[in-house]
């Protein structure tokens, strides 16, 4: 089975891009992927501030799954050219 080519994914909506990629990611338990694609969310930075705590360094792993629940379906902003970007490329070097 051969890996789809860049046009192919590049022609599939955005969405399943996305679910294809966090199926592949969640696969080979990749939180680094994850992460990546959680700082380019809109609205990642509330999520991402420190909470006056002294030993607080971000948002923890809940934190960043509650944003992605309240963010998924909606619209990327402008950061989906990005967001496309890094699923289309994660697809093509883990398939």
């Amino acid at each position: 089975m051969t890996s789809p080519s860049f046009a192919e994914l590049d022609a599939l909506p955005t969405e399943e891009l996305r679910e294809r990629a966090f199926a592949l990611a969640r696969h080979h338990r990749d939180i680094g992927f994850f992460w990546s694609v959680f700082k380019h969310l809109p609205d990642s930075d509330e999520a991402a501030e420190l909470d006056g705590a002294p030993n607080s360094i971000g948002p923890t792993i809940e934190e960043a799954v509650a944003l992605y629940r309240e963010l998924e379906g909606h619209g990327y902003g402008d950061q989906e050219p990005l967001l496309r970007a890094a699923f289309i490329d994660y697809l093509q070097k883990h398939q």
